[in-house]
């Protein structure tokens, strides 16, 4: 955990949120500021800046949030046209807070 990680703050529930998922690798909660109609963000519990620091001992979890996004989606019934999620950190310019998210 990152003391000053905002993702890490909400997986610690020092910051509120609405979670729609959790269990003990990842997160997912819904955007205060959404960009689209509907925006949830799926975190890795770890926490990692971006995915230039993961290695393979992240493979697992990587691949989770991906599966996570897919039965969110799917419980949500949302039809998935194009690719729906996708790794997000400080650094890209679509994100504005720091720590890795798919969205």
């Amino acid at each position: 955990m990152s003391a000053d990680c905002l993702f890490c703050k909400i997986a610690a529930k020092k910051i509120p949120s609405k979670i729609v998922y959790e269990d003990d690798e990842v997160f997912a909660f819904e955007d205060i500021g959404p960009q689209a109609p509907t925006h949830i963000l799926i975190c890795p519990r770890k926490h990692l800046d971006s995915l230039n620091e993961a290695g393979s001992e992240d493979q697992a979890v990587l691949g989770k949030l991906q599966l996570v996004a897919a039965e969110l989606a799917r419980k949500r019934r949302w039809a998935i046209r194009l690719p729906f999620a996708f790794a997000s950190s400080r650094r890209a310019r679509v994100s504005l807070a720091p720590g890795l998210n798919s969205h």
